[in-house]
């Protein structure tokens, strides 16, 4: 791990119709990761977006372990 690492844990992910994942940004806390994540989420494009922390196994949107 670097201090970038330590200081940004928080990810938000979005998930597109394909099933592509990519990072959107990463956050020093889960509430600000999960605030962006709900407001991107209210736009009402069909993407999913979620938070995980980094070092986590990834899950899938409905809670679910890959």
């Amino acid at each position: 791990m670097n201090e970038s690492t330590i200081s940004l844990p928080w990810l938000v992910i979005r998930q597109d119709d394909n099933g592509n994942r990519y990072r959107v940004g990463r956050y020093a806390t889960r509430a600000e990761a999960q605030r962006i994540a709900d407001g991107l989420d209210a736009t009402g494009h069909k993407q999913l977006y979620w938070v995980e922390r980094i070092g986590q196994h990834a899950q899938s949107a409905d809670g679910t372990r890959n």
